[in-house]
Order: structure tokens, then C-alpha cells, then sequence
């Protein structure tokens, strides 16, 4: 019932007062609000308190937080058509030079340009940045600043690319995980309702692949839950269409996917001064006598490269003449055992047991095997299907054909001969396919699927960016939405992991893991296979991705979800000794 501009001071107003600050509030509303807003808020402000909200803000903050925060409260930022094209890549590189280029970082320069430019002016900035860094501003403000200062510049450069998509990812952190943040919950529908609403709900299922509707139906309850569904509108899991201005953000997340070069990095690196001999000595030792050593065991295997496993597995035989593997599965239990044997494997050794187990006993592990074989490479698929015929005496593309059928199988047996095209995109052809698979969509399930089948289970990754992209373009449709629609079942997950993995393939890993701990219970075998076949290779990234989308670290959720049934903590240790460290 408040103004628009009074509901912002009030806001403001309640973030400031107290013992504490809310400095999620304060981000929030002065990253998203224009220039005529932010005047509006400042004379309502002082209207309704009689008190001066820069002072009270900046009596209530401090550093370049504080700074930023001012400059944002002028509401000087330049009109939209104000473009000086001249400055594009003068601005880019004077980011560039101010940050990555230098030791240290200049924070004076990042206050003055995101705060001050015209948000069209910008969008060119950040694109010319992308060029110049090889990396996107997002990931350079996260390496170069940190605490509220980093938080309150991610969100200025969010609100520039996209305010429905800032809102998008506001409102899914209120409401995932236990508990609803219903301050911003509230704050977040009543100041958008009559703005951007319907824009935030096509973010939101581009995003997260379910209605904002469907999240709060989820999330709250009675006469209050009625109240924000009526704001919300409606239900988009039920369209299957983009509004514009989510159309032409999921063609820019696509752009943006495709010209990202992201540097993958692992959280185990080769130890210094190895010396094999030295390793499998103090392993036997560990496990000689009354009582094992698990604490060694764990110091030894977590901290050693698998390369530098493979020495100690064969200094181990050469030396003691007994077998390491044979040794730590008679020392170890549960958990643990699994997670130690699995970092001892080679990769291929390990991504064929997990094969195996996902396919015996009564059920199979269907998400297990869409997992493994989506996220591989030609080469990694190659040593992983010698290993398993060398291990099992049985070829990997039998042994998933005996135990899968239809098309789904049919998927699989694709996927496992890893011959997926490599090298880059073809623009011309990138057309071709997306046009061939928008027209799919008009025939029968059965047909749409072998298209789809023979386009995504083929094509390199690079190259479906740019058809995913293309596809938004010739049928205003997101590719996700068409699957999660048109498809069921484990054919429905496989094109979904593909898709997922092309976008953003740690994110799609953090997603893996997240389902894995969240609800009752966790599923351990895709914890650790998660955990170890990605140590070396990008768990790093998996780990920032995590942080990204759940509002929570990773090292977090293991050291709640890791504990159950693990009474030692030796299980709960290695995990997050793999983990690499606290976000």
C-alpha cells in the first residue's frame, strides 16, 4: 500500500537501523534501481525520517563498500542512449589494467566506470572486456575484490546484463535450501509487481528449470502464499514460449557461453619432493599391527597427484611385495574404503568400476551412466572402455546394451563410442542444425527425439553453443524447455545433461553434487565419484559455481551432509580435504 519510492526508503531505512546492517537490502535496491528511482527514494527518505540517507548509510558502512554505495545514491549514472563508442574499449582495458593487468587492484577505477556509466555503454564495455581478458568481468571482480564490496559490484554488473535475471537469482535464494528469506521474498514482489514481473518469471525457469510459481507454491503456505502466487501471475512451466526480453537473454547466455574461455583448475596438485618409496612405507606402516592409521592414509593419498598414486601402488609391490589396493580395502570401511580405492584408480580404472556399479544388482543407476558418459572425452571414454573389458571381460557397449533398451540405450551406445566431433563451431552449419531441430519440435515424440539424438549425442560442444543459441533465435524457445516439455524419462535426463554440461560444465557438476547432499539422506556413490574423477581436472570451478548458486560453499555442505553415518569424520575429512578449501 506504500509508494513505490517510500516502500524503498522504508526498506533502506530498516536495513541501517539496529545492531546489525543488512547489506544484502542495501545492494539490492541501489544495484537495481535507476537513476529517477533513486532520486524518488533519497526525497522520500527524508521526508518520511527527516534524516539524510547518504549519512545515515554512510554512518553505517565503511571502505570501498561505503564509497560505491555513495556514488550509486547520486543517481548520476548516464541516460541509456548515451553511448561513447570511442571510450568502449578505453573503459575495457582501463578494467582490464586496474585489475588482472596489475598487483593488486584498483578500486577507484572499478567505482568510478560501474557506477557512473550508461548501462548500453556498459553491455559494450563488458563485451570488449571478454575479449581483452579472455575471462568475463564477473570472474575478474571475484578474483581482484572480495566481502559486501564484491557482492555490491557483481550486482551492479548483474543489474547492467540483466535486472529480471538479478531479480531471478534473488528469488531463488530466498526460498531454496531450509528456511525462506521472506524479507526479500516480499520486498522482491511487491517493488518488481508492476515493472518487470513477467521478465523475472522467464529468467527464473531459464535458470533454474522450474516457475517461480511452482518455487513459492513449494515454499509457502496459506492466505500469504495466495497473496504472492496473485503477484507472481502465473505458472510458466505451463508456456513454452520467451518473453522478449528473456529471448534476447538466453541468446546473450549463449553468446556469452560460447566466447568464454574459462581456465578449468583442479583442487589437488602434484606434491613437492615425492618420493614413492618413502609414501608406500608409511602406507604399510599405517596399516601394520593392532589399529590403522587412518589419519596418514588420508594425509598420504588426498595430497599426492594420481600419477603420483600410481608410483606408490607400484613402489608398494616392488618394495613389500603385497598389494596396496588389497591392503587398504582390508583396513578401511564403508565410506571411506570407497573414496581412498577410488583416488588409488587410475581415472579410466575408476570411471569403469563406476560403470559397473551404476549397472549391477537389481536397478540401475541410470543418472550415473548419463554422468559419466556426457561429461568425457573421446579420449577418456576410449581408456575408460579398454579398462572396463580389461577389468570385466565384457565390452562396455555389451554390457550397457544387456542392460538398458529403447532409445535410451540407444543414447548411451552413442555416447560410449566416443566419437563426438572435436574443434570449433561452424557457424553455417550451427544455423542448419538449430532449424532442423526447431522443426523437429512440430514432429511426433519418436522423431523429435532420433533428431535430437543425432545433433547432441555428435556434435562438438563448442558447436552446440552456437546451435543452442541459433535455437533461440529461429523459434523464440529455450532447448531446455523444449526437452523438459516434449521428453520423459531417462531420454528426457540425457538430453538435459547434455545441454546442461555444453552450457556450463562445472555448473553442471555443483548441480550433481547439491542434488547428491541435499533432503534426506545423501547419495555417496555420486558424492565420491564426483568428488575424485574431478579433483584434477575442475573442481575449482565446480566449487565456485556451487557457491554461486546455492548462496552456500561446498566445504559447507559436505561438513553437514558428510557426518551422517561417518562416526570417525574420516570419511567427512577426505572430502573436504579434496575439496580444497573454504569459499
Amino acid at each position: 500500500m506504500r509508494p513505490p519510492a517510500y516502500y524503498d526508503a522504508k526498506s533502506i531505512k530498516d536495513a541501517v537501523k539496529g545492531a546489525g546492517t543488512n547489506e544484502r537490502c542495501l545492494i539490492e535496491i541501489l544495484a537495481s534501481r535507476t537513476s529517477r528511482q533513486i532520486h524518488n527514494l533519497v526525497e522520500a527518505y527524508k521526508d518520511a525520517y527527516g534524516q539524510d540517507i547518504e549519512e545515515d548509510i554512510i554512518s553505517d558502512t565503511s571502505g570501498h563498500f561505503k564509497k560505491m554505495l555513495v556514488v550509486l545514491l547520486q543517481g548520476t549514472r548516464e541516460d541509456d542512449d548515451v553511448v561513447s563508442e570511442d571510450l568502449v574499449a578505453q573503459d575495457a582495458q582501463d578494467l582490464y589494467d586496474a585489475g588482472e593487468a596489475q598487483w593488486g587492484t584498483d578500486e577507484a577505477k572499478f567505482i568510478m566506470l560501474l557506477g557512473n556509466r550508461s548501462v548500453t555503454h556498459l553491455q559494450l564495455v563488458f563485451d570488449e572486456y571478454q575479449r581483452i581478458a579472455e575471462k568475463s568481468i564477473e570472474d575478474s571482480i571475484k578474483s581482484e575484490l572480495s566481502g559486501d564490496f564484491e557482492r555490491l559490484m557483481l550486482a551492479v554488473v548483474q543489474c547492467i546484463r540483466s535486472v529480471p535475471m538479478f531479480f531471478a537469482k534473488r528469488l531463488y535464494k530466498s526460498m531454496k535450501g531450509l528456511g525462506t528469506d521472506d524479507g526479500t521474498l516480499i520486498r522482491i514482489m511487491i517493488s518488481r509487481s508492476e515493472i518487470d514481473m513477467l521478465d523475472i518469471r522467464e529468467c527464473f525457469r531459464l535458470r533454474y528449470e522450474k516457475s517461480l510459481y511452482n518455487m513459492i507454491q513449494d515454499d509457502t503456505s496459506g492466505e500469504y502464499k495466495r497473496t504472492l502466487l496473485k503477484l507472481c501471475g502465473g505458472d510458466d512451466d505451463l508456456a513454452g514460449e520467451f518473453f522478449p526480453e528473456a529471448a534476447q537473454l538466453a541468446y546473450k547466455m549463449w553468446e556469452i557461453s560460447a566466447m568464454t574461455k574459462v581456465q578449468l583448475r583442479g583442487t589437488v596438485r602434484p606434491a613437492g619432493g615425492f618420493d614413492p618409496a618413502s609414501d608406500a612405507q608409511a602406507l604399510r606402516k599405517a596399516m601394520k599391527g593392532f589399529g590403522t592409521d587412518e589419519d596418514a592414509i588420508i594425509d598420504i593419498v588426498v595430497q599426492r597427484s594420481n600419477a603420483q598414486r600410481q608410483e606408490i601402488r607400484q613402489a608398494f609391490k616392488s618394495l613389500l611385495g603385497r598389494n596396496l589396493m588389497a591392503d587398504l580395502k582390508s583396513e578401511l570401511s564403508k565410506n571411506l574404503c570407497r573414496l581412498i580405492l577410488g583416488l588409488m584408480m587410475t581415472p579410466p580404472e575408476f570411471d569403469a568400476k563406476m560403470m559397473k556399479k551404476a549397472m549391477e544388482g537389481a536397478g540401475t543407476d541410470e543418472h550415473a551412466l548419463i554422468e559419466i558418459l556426457v561429461t568425457r572425452s573421446n579420449q577418456e571414454i576410449h581408456a575408460m572402455c579398454a579398462a572396463y573389458e580389461e577389468e570385466y571381460k565384457k565390452s562396455l557397449e555389451d554390457a550397457i546394451q544387456s542392460d538398458t533398451s529403447g532409445r535410451f540405450c540407444r543414447i548411451l551406445v552413442s555416447l560410449v563410442q566416443g566419437n563426438r566431433e572435436e574443434g570449433p563451431a561452424d557457424m553455417d552449419r550451427a544455423k542448419a542444425d538449430a532449424q532442423e531441430l526447431a522443426n523437429a519440435c512440430n514432429d511426433d515424440s519418436s522423431e523429435m527425439e532420433d533428431k535430437f539424438m543425432s545433433i547432441l549425442c555428435t556434435r562438438s560442444f563448442p558447436h552446440l553453443r552456437r546451435v543452442f543459441q541459433e535455437f533461440v533465435k529461429c523459434s523464440n524457445k529455450d532447448i531446455e524447455q523444449i526437452i523438459k516439455k516434449e521428453m520423459s524419462g531417462d531420454v528426457k535426463n540425457a538430453m538435459f545433461a547434455i545441454v546442461r554440461s555444453v552450457k556450463n560444465q562445472p555448473a553442471y557438476f555443483a548441480d550433481r553434487l547439491y542434488k547428491a547432499m541435499k533432503g534426506l539422506g545423501t547419495d555417496d556413490r555420486a558424492l565420491i565419484r564426483i568428488m575424485v574423477s574431478r579433483s584434477e581436472v575442475d573442481l575449482f570451478n565446480i566449487r565456485k559455481e556451487f557457491k554461486d548458486t546455492h548462496d552456500a560453499s561446498l566445504h559447507e555442505f559436505i561438513q553437514v551432509e558428510a557426518f551422517v553415518g561417518d562416526t570417525s569424520g574420516d570419511y567427512r575429512k577426505t572430502l573436504l580435504m579434496l575439496c580444497g578449501g573454504e569459499d
